[in-house]
């Protein structure tokens, strides 16, 4: 087993799904007592928080590369940010390691191709939603074309996020907000709903849509447990 190793607290609510996933994935797959090789570093949100409020993208760059170069050097053998909106830096964290960073978007991206989703809503924060950082990764690399919610829905999208989910609390009717979104969306062509931010699964799931959901923390730590899975190339004498 390859050790997994996770830059989390981005937030801690969202990290300690991760967490569980990886760990009942590992169990699931090898059965008994067994249970994933994790290392983590989780960061202080607030500082990153602010950093994302003052547009300080190169900051929250350092610190994620910082945290990814002390993983490596603990052992990890490989890096995943977990967080969505934070791979936007995700091409500097990579240049700064020599491990392999699984990047969200790719491990969203697969089952999505597999099942021939093309115009999949993106929930997420302001900053992934209305940047092109995420959903031109998805275009350039994989063919899918992600609509966001109306302007008018984003900024309750956003607040939710960060007023409610990264804080633990949980409301009834902001479930009610998104579904109302997602449906919008499908009026509007969606054929697929994309969970783009790490804390929405807690608030939302395939019970909620009418549509297939792809819940991208999932689906990341999925692609994490199926990498330290894979035996090691062998090295030719």
């Amino acid at each position: 087993m390859r050790t997994i190793g996770l830059i989390g607290g981005m937030s801690w609510e969202s990290t300690a799904v991760y967490y569980r996933r990886i760990n009942e994935q590992v169990r699931e797959r090898l059965g008994g007592l067994h249970s994933a090789d994790v290392l983590m570093h989780s960061v202080d949100f607030d500082d990153i928080v602010r950093m994302q409020r003052a547009g300080d993208w190169a900051g929250a760059a350092r610190t994620l590369a910082g945290s990814a170069r002390g993983l490596e050097r603990a052992g990890a053998d490989c890096v995943l940010i977990c967080t969505n909106t934070m791979h936007k830096v995700a091409d500097e964290v990579q240049k700064a390691i020599t491990i392999p960073l699984l990047h969200i978007v790719d491990a969203t991206a697969a089952p999505l191709t597999r099942d021939r989703i093309t115009q999949p809503l993106l929930l997420a924060t302001r900053f992934t939603m209305e940047e092109d950082f995420y959903r031109a990764r998805l275009r350039s690399r994989f063919g899918v074309e992600a609509m966001v919610p109306e302007a008018e829905d984003r900024p309750m999208v956003h607040d939710v996020i960060f007023g409610e989910l990264c804080c633990g609390v949980v409301r009834d009717e902001s479930r009610a907000k998104f579904r109302a979104v997602i449906a919008r969306a499908a009026a509007r062509g969606a054929d697929a709903v994309i969970l783009g931010c790490t804390e929405i699964g807690l608030l939302i799931g395939q019970e909620d849509s009418a549509l297939p959901v792809y819940d991208s923390t999932l689906l990341h730590a999925d692609a994490a447990v199926a990498f330290a899975l894979t035996p090691e190339p062998a090295l030719v004498a």
